[in-house]
Parts: structure tokens; C-alpha cells; sequence
């Protein structure tokens, strides 16, 4: 720090700032580990002395500025580093790093260029190691690529150089504190109450039940509002890549998928645990999202006595959910004839929820659709509520309604003797305004 000592507060330069930082970091992590302070003293224990390992510096910042690196020196050690601010910004529902010098968030549906940075690639790296090392994970140069979550359940995914060609990623899909329940997504328009009950019949009524969407469409949190509707007395198997849902039912049993260690050895596969759950006397299982060969396991376990299972899948519309899941089924090396694996979707699947991020930034169911069985070799699917775009108003605001298309579902029979004979008026379709008029 002798160069430090010598330069005036007016004459420290961006380079001088970060290496106080890290002299501040660096000395205090040496305090920590030589006094061996346990992790709920940890936090007091960096307050209270960063003042000291300060002072030692001999430097006289003003008042503003030492708050500043105070702040950040103290988000490093106890935080995630310069992004905690937005991890607390409740308004911020992601953020994306893409390098040092460029983090971007969405907020309320937009997305924004932040004025935060990181010091170099190197402190990336650092906040990355800060979130995956307590999971046992590990990013490198042979492994560059990482799923992990944050202690609140927050979604993490992070890629390294050499796959990074721009320095160190970090990206992270943030979850409410306060779970959403059905009424939020009502209120905000993401479905209607007719659909809602419509959805609760159906997994109280045990049916398979795909969840089809997008990247960032709101999948996951439709699937963690879905299954609140399980009820108590059921065991529940989730299985994940990255453990994010928020089930709130007593009996859960919840697995994680498991990466290789260094020599490439003892991963554990969805696929695997997916087999594994079947020996674990499951009611329900419920996989964040099928992207390989576990579809045909959760396919055949659907069709083998395990109904009411609940997964997501990556597609824009329900035809093209039933070709993604033909396409992984293929995937699971199995020399089955196309027919076959349709057979088996038509057979396992009752319905396809499509979940759609709009062009605005609104997240919304625009199908609820029956998979009717098959004709020839075609699998059958039948609206039962679809979304209508009527137009976009001049500051880019989608219009439009979901709207039931008066179709009853040919799986009404099984409702009914579930116990639940919905009214017509869940399939009657709301009449325009045009329609009023000529009443």
C-alpha cells in the first residue's frame, strides 16, 4: 500500500481504487480465517473491522467515497459483490453479466444497461466461486459451464473462458420472496379464472400435465403455482438440474441433478433420478424441465400408474411441445418407430399449458390444449382456451384476452368422476361486444 500512502484522495486513479479494495479484502479474509469466526459472526465481525484494517492505510477518503468502497469491499466478503444491489431490487426480476463492463437487468418487463461493473474478469470469477463452491460445484477451463442457485432459490447459470469469449457470465432468473399464488397471476392478467379453475380440476384430477414455453417465459413459476394445487396427503418427487422449485406441501421429497468431479466421473443425470424415483413409492413427480432422454423414463412412468405428473418443456406453441418431446424421446437411444413414440406422448400426456413471454415483457398463458389422442399417425390437440392478440397500442403494450373456445375437453368424463363437474360457463366462450349489440 506504500504508493497508496503518498497519493492524495484527489489523485487516486480507478487502478488505486481497486487495489484498496482488495488490500481491505484481502487483510480482513486473513482476520477471519486466523480468529476462526463462525458464519453468523461473520458479518459483525467484517463491520467492525474493515474501520481498523482502514485506518492501517494511512489514507483520509472522503466521506462518501470510503462509504462507497466500504459497501463494496463489504458486498464482496458477505454478499455477491457489486450485483447485491440488484439481487435486493425487488423490481429486478433478472440480471445478466456479460463481462466485467456490461450488466444488464430486466426490470418490469425491459430490458436495461446498468451502470454497475466488476474490477476485471477475475472478480467475475471470484462472485462465481462465491455462489457454486457451498453446492459442490466447480467452474474451469474444462468445465466451463455451471447451473446452480442462490441460497433464496434464485436461478444461476455462469460460463467461464474459454467458451466466454468476452470475459466471465454470470446470469441469474430471480424469484420473488413472496411466492405467487394463482389470484397474482389472475390479477396481473397471466390467465383467467375460468382457466384457473380449469387447471385446478385437472391436477387434483391427477393428469399429466406439460408446461410448454419459451426461455424466461415463466414456466417455472406457473409450474410452482400448478402444483400448490397437489394435495397434502401426496408424496411429491421434484426433480431439477438446479434445485429452484418452492412446493409448499409437507410431504416433498426434492432431488438435484449432480456434475461430474475433475476426472469426469459420478455425474447424476435427471435421467437417472428420474428411474430412481420410481423406487420411491412417488404419488406425483414433478421435473423442472425435460431436455434429453428422461422423457421417455417420465413418458413410461406416466403411462405406468404415475399420473398427476407435472413437468416443463421448451417450445413456443403445444404442436411444436409435442414435436420437442418426440425429439427427446428419440434422444434416450431407444430404436423406436415414430409411430410408437406418438402412441406413447398421445397416451401419457392429457394437456399442454403454453406459457408465452409477449413482445412488451408480459408473461402469459395463451393455450390450455388437450392432447386428443391420435388420428392415423397424428397426434390430435384441442384448444380449450386460447389468446387472441387484438392489435399494439403506439408505446408498444400488446392488446388482446384469452378467451375459452367453447370446446369441452374429451377427458371430461374422467373430471367428473374425480369429482369435478365443471359449469359450462368455464367453456363458454366471453362474447365481444359486437355480439352484445346484436342481442
Amino acid at each position: 500500500m506504500t504508493s497508496l500512502n503518498s497519493a492524495s484522495p484527489g489523485r487516486l486513479t480507478g487502478q488505486d481504487l481497486v487495489r484498496l479494495k482488495k488490500y481491505l479484502a484481502d487483510n480482513l479474509m486473513r482476520a477471519l480465517e486466523m480468529e476462526g469466526v463462525s458464519a453468523d459472526q461473520r458479518t459483525n465481525f467484517v463491520r467492525q473491522n474493515i474501520i481498523h484494517v482502514y485506518k492501517q492505510t494511512q489514507l483520509n477518503l472522503p466521506e462518501d467515497l470510503r462509504k462507497q468502497i466500504f459497501d463494496q469491499v463489504l458486498n464482496d466478503l458477505l454478499g455477491f459483490g457489486p450485483i447485491q444491489s440488484l439481487l435486493d431490487d425487488e423490481d429486478v426480476s433478472e440480471i445478466m453479466v456479460n463481462g466485467p463492463k456490461k450488466v444488464f437487468i430486466e426490470k418490469k418487463g425491459q430490458l436495461t444497461k446498468t451502470n454497475v461493473t466488476f474490477d476485471d474478469d477475475d472478480h467475475v470469477v471470484r462472485i462465481i466461486d462465491r455462489i457454486i463452491l457451498p453446492l459442490g460445484r466447480r467452474v474451469d477451463a474444462d468445465s466451463p459451464t455451471v447451473d446452480a442457485r442462490l441460497p433464496d432459490g434464485s436461478r444461476v447459470n455462469a460460463v467461464v473462458r474459454p467458451v466466454a469469449i468476452d470475459g466471465p457470465s454470470i446470469t441469474i432468473r430471480k424469484f420473488k420472496k413472496d411466492k405467487l399464488k394463482v389470484d397474482d397471476l389472475i390479477k396481473f392478467g397471466s390467465l383467467t379464472k375460468q382457466m384457473a379453475d380449469f387447471l385446478q380440476a385437472c391436477v387434483k384430477a391427477r393428469f399429466n400435465i406439460i408446461i410448454s414455453g419459451g426461455t424466461g417465459s415463466g414456466k417455472t413459476t406457473l409450474l410452482n403455482v400448478m402444483s400448490g394445487y397437489i394435495p397434502e396427503n401426496e408424496r411429491i418427487i421434484t426433480i431439477e438440474d438446479a434445485a429452484e422449485l418452492q412446493l409448499q406441501q409437507d410431504h416433498v421429497m426434492r432431488m438435484e441433478t449432480k456434475v461430474a468431479n475433475a476426472d469426469g466421473l459420478h455425474a447424476v443425470t435427471i435421467r437417472e433420478l428420474v428411474k430412481n424415483s420410481l423406487r420411491m413409492r412417488p404419488d406425483r413427480i414433478v421435473v423442472g424441465e425435460v431436455r434429453g432422454g428422461e422423457a421417455l423414463d417420465m413418458l413410461q412412468a406416466m403411462n405406468t400408474g404415475h399420473d398427476g405428473s407435472l413437468t416443463t418443456v421448451h417450445a413456443n406453441t403445444p404442436r411444436d411441445a409435442i414435436s420437442r418431446i418426440e425429439t427427446l424421446v428419440l434422444m434416450a437411444g431407444m430404436d423406436l418407430p415414430l409411430k410408437v413414440v406418438r402412441q406413447q406422448v398421445s397416451s401419457a400426456v392429457d394437456l399442454i399449458v403454453q406459457q408465452t413471454r409477449l413482445k412488451d415483457g408480459q408473461r402469459k398463458v395463451t393455450a390450455v390444449t388437450e392432447v386428443a389422442g391420435m388420428e392415423g399417425d397424428i397426434i390430435v390437440l384441442s384448444d380449450i382456451f386460447k389468446f387472441n392478440q387484438t392489435g399494439v397500442t403506439t408505446d408498444g403494450k400488446v392488446l388482446g384476452e384469452v378467451n375459452a373456445t367453447g370446446i369441452r375437453p374429451n377427458f371430461t368424463p374422467r373430471l367428473i368422476a374425480a369429482g369435478f363437474n365443471l359449469s359450462a360457463e368455464v367453456f363458454a366462450p366471453k362474447s365481444s361486444p359486437k355480439q352484445d349489440s346484436r342481442r
